[in-house]
């Protein structure tokens, strides 16, 4: 059973919205699928996550005004490209509007069919398992078929910029707990 909440509060600003999930650090991902003339499409979000362990699923959300989703779609398999910091301009080049978001931009095929983005740090080829009308997104549910790891950091992105995550070192030991 499928139970979706909406709130009739027209009291929450848009940008307030935007300002304070901002703050909240993302991974950078290409979805990405080939249509049956195999040409190349895909789009970046910053909402992909694992979902369940157990069966693997996984999960982003993509605009209702996406123009790149209902092929996507169709084709019921993507490939989730999680970006490296050295992929910004394919983040920015898969960020535009257009067919010609794939110029210049490497990829292999994946035994699902789907592009897999070289120099990616990681690629997750899935099948579409449902979606979901969320307010003005939707939230799609992916099964895992694989799981390849690659090489790199990932790109991270956070209050309108793009980064990188450091880690902290470890603090010495201060002494023996009583």
């Amino acid at each position: 059973m499928s139970v979706i909440v909406t709130s009739d509060s027209q009291d929450i600003d848009p940008a307030l919205q935007r300002q304070v999930f901002g703050a909240l650090p993302t991974g950078v991902t290409a979805i990405t699928g080939l249509t049956s003339e195999g040409t190349p499409r895909g789009f970046v979000v910053g909402t992909f996550q694992s979902l369940s362990l157990d069966p693997p699923l996984v999960t982003f959300c993509v605009d209702k005004s996406s123009s790149t989703w209902p092929t996507l779609r169709s084709l019921g398999r993507f490939t989730a490209n999680i970006l490296s910091t050295e992929q910004l301009p394919v983040c920015r080049a898969l960020s535009r509007k257009g067919d010609e978001k794939f110029q210049g931009v490497e990829y292999e095929e994946s035994p699902i069919g789907t592009p897999r983005i070289a120099g990616a740090t990681a690629w997750i080829d899935c099948e579409v398992l449902s979606e979901v009308v969320a307010g003005d997104h939707y939230m799609i549910v992916g099964a895992i078929e694989e799981l390849v790891p690659g090489e790199g950091e990932a790109l991270m992105f956070r209050g309108g910029k793009f980064g990188e995550f450091t880690l902290w070192p470890t603090p010495a030991p201060t002494g023996e707990a009583k």
